[in-house]
């Protein structure tokens, strides 16, 4: 190799561990230290959701019923939801397929009766949606999988 690549390769090198140099202390100065330092909320203590719409109830109708359904549990939505997991890369489970699916049917009639009240549900479709819960497949509820069919019978 010549001296004047040999020169150019140098300096390339030296500019991309500037550059570096200087992404990291950018994300550094923006938080990046604390990336993933978050504490993991209590499932006891209610909490509000955001939002508005028909997709906003929804997902405060779901969060609700798995916070409660975790505190059924005396653990975290996080560490209930990762405990549906099956198979590599799951931790181990620490309750049975039986207590986490009462806990989550418990958790989310809980759910489905405070939004009825909030007005989220209204009153002639609540019947429907408790039945679903109280007798849909825990796959089928987890995924979403629930139908007009699945509800009416």
């Amino acid at each position: 190799m010549t001296r004047a690549r040999m020169t150019t390769a140098l300096a390339v090198l030296l500019a991309l561990l500037v550059a570096a140099a200087v992404l990291l202390a950018v994300e550094l100065a923006r938080g990046a230290a604390g990336y993933g330092s978050g504490t993991v909320a209590n499932p006891c203590i209610e909490r509000t959701f955001p939002g508005s719409g028909l997709d906003a109830d929804v997902q405060r109708i779901v969060l609700d019923g798995l916070d409660a359904a975790a505190c059924r549990l005396g653990t975290s939505r996080e560490e209930l939801i990762l405990s549906l997991g099956t198979g590599t890369g799951f931790p181990p489970r620490r309750w049975d397929r039986h207590t986490i699916e009462a806990a989550l049917r418990t958790g989310m009639l809980g759910a489905v009766d405070r939004a009825e009240q909030r007005g989220e549900i209204p009153g002639f479709l609540a019947p429907l949606v408790r039945r679903a819960v109280r007798s849909l497949p825990l796959e089928q509820l987890i995924r979403g999988g629930i139908s007009l069919r699945d509800l009416i019978g």
